[in-house]
């Protein structure tokens, strides 16, 4: 045996090629077909000189998995873990320990991609339905889409959505109620400004609509507890033709009169307490439904019910064309993503509850908080509210500090109002005992303090909810929600679900633009430690130590990694973080007086989330052409540019661009703008071919967006969480989001400046990008770009011969994503859906869809996939390209095809009817591998217009399911 030096045995880190699907052996073999001598010379003639960056990161070699699981240990010890009664909006429960292990823990959960390919996400599109159908039943209301970012940007989205359909002429201005969550009114607030809105915040009895009044929001309950009864309100709002919003809480609504009954328009909120943890501020799944009148200007995505071409019920993105970002410059929002896992997770926490058992957790907390408020009353303490759910507020005058102090030394967090109030809100997880020790707390305050009994005094105690509120309707009646309350029912039902659905445990997700890769199983680990997850958002900064000093590291990290000199952490999905980045653009212009500078140039190839998310911050799009290559048409830009000189605000840019190819022309193209007045920004969502090579700060951007929930791999979740962080160069550091609840955490409390609810967004999962980057190391970081472009180049090499690919570089190359062109298939009466389609049949999820080009392709492999899956993949579509070349000779039938009727589901092929001219096998097992890892779809091809025309988005009766 030979020896070996105990350094290497020693030093050796295995996580980078646990990481990197291709071996060395397999990267060689690779080069031979792409026709490059090594990787050097591969990234030498695709990347452009000018923009490598000249030295390597600073960030340390790579960790072993077992040394950043004990590192991430130690931050999280650092972390104090006190019970929170702060609410706000975030309340302590119980993630059912089944739901906990078998999704938010289940790669086949999290893995999963965005349900575009429908008749493969059967399963969480099932969940989500349930979701909506919950938030129906709950609010009262008749449409619900599928999630959003969190109850502050809910509020934001229905601000803009009321605005957007109002019939007053020139109205402008929105009445926010004063006891609405603080948060929440900072982000609704930041979200105005730009758009010119007026916010008027005042107690909601002092409500004076006119006619540029086009909505009123309030909370229910209200942030101090008080459950106040809107009817009054409601018909003063429609009388003066204004829309009214309502910020609800779910759990309340078990109990209380729903919005939906009293005339509201809008209700937003957050799912969190339905099983999610607080996770120091997300992420969480925000909510919005909304009148039947307002279906389609409903931001973010909505699942509806349709059928397949067995005419069986089938769910599916509902309205497609109305998910906003399509509109591009023309939409209200920019949101074109949801939190399903964390949907799904509060979905199932009431499938598995059900309506019986949500009931008795709210009461349960509302009887806690009425025996505490009882017993504040007999230390002569009194609630300022008389009605209220789940949070009492006491005024204790002058001994604020003094209670505060105390429940400190008690390890309880309680929240100071002004400086005479303190609130408390009780959730799932107080006790008895929490109240008995909280009494003690205010005996600080008490002017006859006093031994107090729980027992006598919660029997004493009376509801503090106003009859005339108390909810009589019922709801969760569906027998989904009735079904399952065993844990052998729910396992059972969560993995009948999970069964339906493609995700990377299967395959590969080649699509393009989205960095389907790995989450390594160390990256999730400490996500779900209590340390990090069981954080209110708002406790003070000496409890989050563990968790600050680990987002400190991350964000010199990500600063290191792009060049830029400051990071925020808020944006809680990419579409946020472009917003943030803009608006620090446009506060940058107006801090030096340009008040005017307003114009953004938007090549025509953009994101639809760019233009969109430049009119949320106040600019005006002027679209800039690209050229026969896909690149930017840089005469085009020069000329657009000088046009606009005196108002040039900004250019967005997506680098590599959206066509999978690196500009040349990059560093001249910053140039043109910042010559002109101008700032670059940079759409990040292709970093994953930078890392390592490129410094975007060192180049030309100003401020960029990362998608962590791509290259840094945080999981897609089935359409989120993400997280979008932006960085910025030192001149546009002042102008980073801050939030006025967290000035201790060392961000900026003036002004309303948080794009977010929570200080730093979706704060529960940046320990996976950190742990990423941690066991990558600068070596591994440079190592998986390298061969994220290799990958990319293999699969284009093997597939020209078959497929034309559209965007080359200027050696031939590609960057980390290729489009392939199938519009010459029309010939044959092949469309790109019949390509998508039949690429379930191999078991792949299909490559991004007729975008940014119609009719194309655009693949993506990532550096995480083998040679061997990479092979699977590009054997399967050059089969289907052979499928093609016999439609077109004859040899099989123009309509009656494998390509035409797929995908083919087990029904149908067992079935004893079969009327194809070919064979069973032929429609299943296509190529002899997919016998041994056959997925089969759930559904057959769905009837996207039956859908749109019939539109149902809730839970059809149990029966249909089994028709």
């Amino acid at each position: 045996m030979s020896e070996t030096s105990w350094s290497a045995l020693e030093n050796r880190n295995e996580f980078i090629s646990r990481h990197v699907g291709p071996s060395e052996a397999e990267t060689t073999a690779m080069l031979v077909t792409v026709g490059e001598r090594s990787l050097d010379t591969l990234i030498a003639g695709t990347v452009p000189s000018q923009i490598l960056s000249k030295k390597g990161l600073d960030i340390g070699e790579a960790m072993p998995e077992a040394a950043m699981l004990a590192k991430a240990r130690a931050y999280a010890s650092q972390n104090a873990l006190y019970k929170s009664f702060i609410g706000t909006g975030y309340y302590g429960n119980f993630t059912p320990t089944v739901v906990l292990r078998n999704v938010l823990e289940n790669p086949g959960w999290y893995t999963a991609y965005t349900p575009y390919q429908a008749e493969i996400a059967q399963g969480r599109l099932e969940a989500l339905l349930n979701f909506q159908t919950m938030l129906m039943d709950l609010t009262a209301m008749p449409v619900a889409n599928a999630s959003l970012l969190d109850e502050g940007t809910a509020a934001a989205e229905a601000m803009t959505l009321t605005h957007s359909v109002t019939k007053l002429k020139d109205a402008n201005k929105i009445l926010v109620a004063d006891d609405c969550h603080p948060q929440t009114i900072e982000v609704l607030s930041r979200r105005a400004e730009p758009l010119g809105i007026e916010v008027v915040v005042t107690p909601f009895e002092k409500f004076s609509f006119d006619d540029k009044t086009f909505a009123c929001l309030v909370q229910y309950p209200g942030t101090d507890g008080r459950v106040a009864d809107f009817a009054a309100i409601t018909e003063k709002a429609h009388a003066a033709k204004s829309q009214i919003i309502v910020a609800t809480d779910l759990l309340a609504l078990t109990l209380l009169k729903a919005p939906g009954e009293w005339g509201a328009d809008v209700v937003v909120g957050n799912s969190q307490r339905f099983g999610v943890p607080m996770g120091f501020g997300g992420p969480h799944a925000g909510f919005m439904t909304t009148k039947d009148d307002f279906k389609r200007s409903l931001p973010g995505r909505l699942v509806g019910v349709s059928v397949d071409a067995e005419n069986r019920p089938a769910m599916r993105l509902a309205l497609q064309t109305r998910e906003q970002h399509i509109r591009r410059e023309k939409a209200t929002s920019n949101i074109c993503t949801a939190q399903v896992l964390l949907a799904v997770m509060a979905s199932m926490y009431a499938v598995y509850h059900g309506p019986l058992g949500l009931k008795r957790i709210a009461l349960r907390t509302h009887r806690l908080a009425s025996a505490f408020a009882a017993g504040a009353k007999k230390l002569g303490l009194k609630a300022t509210q008389e009605n209220f759910f789940d949070t009492v507020t006491i005024n204790v005058g002058a001994a604020q500090s003094k209670v505060m102090q105390a429940a400190m030394k008690a390890k309880f967090n309680l929240r100071a109002i002004g400086t005479d109030r303190i609130s408390l809100s009780f959730d799932e997880t107080s006790t008895r005992e929490d109240v008995e020790q909280l009494w003690k707390c205010f005996t600080e305050a008490a002017s006859a303090p006093s031994a107090l009994d729980f027992d006598s005094i919660s029997a004493a105690a009376v509801t503090a909810l106003p009859s005339t509120l108390e909810r009589r309707s019922s709801y969760l009646t569906h027998p989904v929600f009735n079904s399952h309350h065993s844990e052998t029912e729910m396992l059972r039902y969560m993995a009948r679900l999970q069964a339906k659905d493609l995700s990377l445990t299967h395959s590969m997700i080649p699509l393009g633009s989205c960095t389907m890769k790995l989450n390594a199983t160390s990256e999730m680990i400490p996500v779900t430690w209590p340390e990090f997850n069981q954080l209110h958002p708002f406790v003070p900064a000496d409890q989050a130590k563990g968790s600050l000093a680990l987002i400190r590291e991350l964000e010199g990290m990500l600063c290191e990694i792009t060049g830029f000199d400051a990071v925020s952490l808020q944006p809680n999905a990419g579409s946020a973080g472009e917003y943030a980045g803009l608006l620090a653009i446009r506060d940058y212009h107006l801090s030096r007086g340009d008040k005017h500078r307003n114009i953004c140039l938007i090549p025509s190839s953009a994101h639809g989330t760019n233009p969109a998310s430049a009119v949320m911050a106040g600019m005006r799009v002027v679209v800039v052409k690209s050229d026969e290559g896909g690149n930017v048409d840089v005469s085009d830009l020069r000329a657009r540019a000088a046009e606009h000189k005196d108002s040039l605000a900004a250019l967005m840019i997506t680098y590599p661009s959206t066509h999978g190819v690196f500009e040349e022309t990059i560093t001249d193209i910053c140039k043109i703008i910042h010559d002109n007045g101008g700032q670059v920004y940079m759409d990040g969502a292709n970093f994953n071919a930078l890392v390592g090579l490129s410094r975007p700060g060192e180049f030309g951007p100003d401020v960029m967006h990362l998608n962590l929930h791509k290259t840094f791999c945080i999981p897609h979740g089935g359409g989120g969480p993400g997280v979008g962080p932006i960085g910025v160069r030192e001149h546009l550091k002042a102008f980073l989001p801050g939030h006025s609840l967290a000035s201790a955490m060392g961000l900026r409390s003036k002004g309303a400046t948080a794009v977010a609810s929570a200080p730093y967004g979706s704060a529960s999962i940046l320990p996976i990008s950190w742990a990423y980057i941690t066991m990558m190391g600068r070596t591994g970081l440079k190592r998986a770009t390298e061969i994220a472009i290799l990958n990319a180049n293999y699969i284009a090499a093997r597939l020209a011969p078959h497929y034309p690919v559209l965007y080359k570089g200027k050696n031939g190359r590609v960057a980390h994503e290729c489009i392939i062109d199938c519009r010459g298939l029309k010939d044959a009466g092949i469309e790109v859906e019949d390509i998508a389609k039949r690429l379930i049949d191999y078991g792949f999820h299909a490559p991004t869809m007729s975008w940014p080009v119609p009719g194309t392709l655009m693949i993506e492999p990532t550096e995480s996939e083998s040679k061997a899956e990479l092979d699977r993949f590009c054997d399967a579509m050059i089969a289907i390209r052979e499928e093609v070349s016999d439609v077109a000779s004859g040899k099989l039938d123009k309509e009656n095809n494998p390509l035409k009727r797929a995908p083919h589901t087990m029904f149908e092929v067992t079935s004893d009817k079969w009327d194809r001219p070919y064979s069973r096998e032929r429609a299943a097992f296509p190529l002899p591998w997919v016998k041994e890892r056959k997925f089969w779809p759930a559904v057959a091809r769905i009837n996207n217009a039956y859908g749109d025309r019939h539109f149902v988005c809730s839970c059809l009766p149990l029966e249909a399911y089994g028709e």
